[in-house]
């Protein structure tokens, strides 16, 4: 089983195979637009500007099971993350991370890349790094903020 065997729905109602993504160095985030991290947006949306063209594609999947800290619909979170950070990158249907009712993406991140304290997502901006290759290669917990990410991206990138 690979990264590429995984579809997810983007934020306006289509079907994205992450197999479109081959070739691509991922940075796969569940995100929240009531949350302390919230202000990461600004950060991930400067990373995928700066390395986009170069083959990053930075993957957001809100999740509401943290807090109710993503409470919107799909058009808000949409709506929220244009507005206050210009972000253009990839967003994704609202999902859950945790529990029997895990978006299957996110089953299989938490296989290849457990936690510190376990397998189980623990807040908002968790971040996983995947390789050109689909290998899930980093988790960085959310505390990490996208800066401290960048020389982990350009390192892939390069390969």
């Amino acid at each position: 089983m690979s990264i590429y065997d995984f579809s997810a729905k983007l934020n306006n109602g289509s079907d994205q195979s992450l197999a479109g993504y081959e070739g691509k160095v991922l940075l796969i985030v569940n995100t929240a637009s009531q949350c302390g991290f919230t202000p990461q947006y600004k950060g991930l949306q400067e990373l995928y500007a700066k390395y986009h063209g170069r083959g990053l594609e930075i993957l957001g999947f809100p999740c509401d099971q943290f807090g109710h800290q993503e409470p919107g619909n799909d058009d808000e979170i949409k709506s929220f993350c244009e507005v206050n950070y210009g972000v253009n990158f990839p967003l994704f249907s609202k999902i859950e991370v945790n529990g029997d009712n895990a978006h299957p993406l996110y089953k299989f991140l938490k296989d290849e890349k457990g936690g510190l304290l376990g397998d189980a997502i623990k807040w908002n901006f968790t971040k996983f790094l995947v390789d050109k290759q689909g290998t899930v290669g980093e988790r960085f917990a959310p505390t990490t903020t996208p800066e401290k990410i960048a020389a982990d991206i350009e390192r892939e990138l390069a390969k």
